[in-house]
């Protein structure tokens, strides 16, 4: 896709990632069957059923309701891929790319390594919010990048080759390549 301003002009290449990674888990797959097995039981469920039975009815809706917030919830977090670009961090989870969020390297203060982001001290997957921690993207235990925004807040997410990335982030900073390693 190029940009043509007015027109006339040299085009404009979009910016291509000077790192990209991406963590996985692969334990959302089971809990998304999970939800696709709860939807395939309501829809056997509502095709044979007798809408006169009360109880039956609200049976259906539930596992429906159940199945699809189990698929789609799970579905949404069973990765999460980081790109760095010269001016920006863009963190995308799931197939969809939603949640996403893109944070400009001129509101970011510092980054640092975290050798351990676990769910639990998060609260479980996803995109998360704790007023001790700050905002994250936590879709696996395991290392990850810890970014230091400008207005005193941190956004932390999983990522593999977490070091890499942190190298880079400071670098495009100009902080140097050695930063201090967070503790989770």
């Amino acid at each position: 896709m190029r940009d043509h301003p007015n027109g006339d002009g040299p085009a404009v290449k979009p910016a291509l990632p000077i790192w990209t990674g991406r963590a996985t888990n692969r334990a959302q797959w089971l809990l998304a069957s999970a939800g696709a097995a709860c939807l395939a039981v309501g829809i056997r469920l509502a095709v044979d059923a007798s809408w006169t039975n009360v109880p039956l009815v609200m049976t259906i809706v539930g596992l429906l309701a159940v199945g699809v917030l189990m698929l789609f919830g799970t579905l949404a977090f069973v990765h999460v891929a980081v790109k760095v670009y010269s001016d920006a961090v863009e963190v995308r989870c799931g197939h969809l790319g939603l949640p996403r969020r893109r944070i400009r390297l001129d509101h970011v203060a510092g980054a640092e390594f975290a050798p351990s982001l676990t769910p639990r001290h998060w609260g479980g997957w996803g995109y998360r919010w704790r007023p001790d921690l700050g905002v994250g993207m936590i879709v696996r235990e395991g290392e990850g990048v810890i970014l230091k925004l400008g207005d005193g807040g941190t956004f932390s997410v999983t990522v593999d080759d977490a070091q890499t990335a942190v190298r880079v982030i400071r670098g495009r900073l100009g902080l140097g390549t050695t930063g201090k390693t967070a503790g989770a």
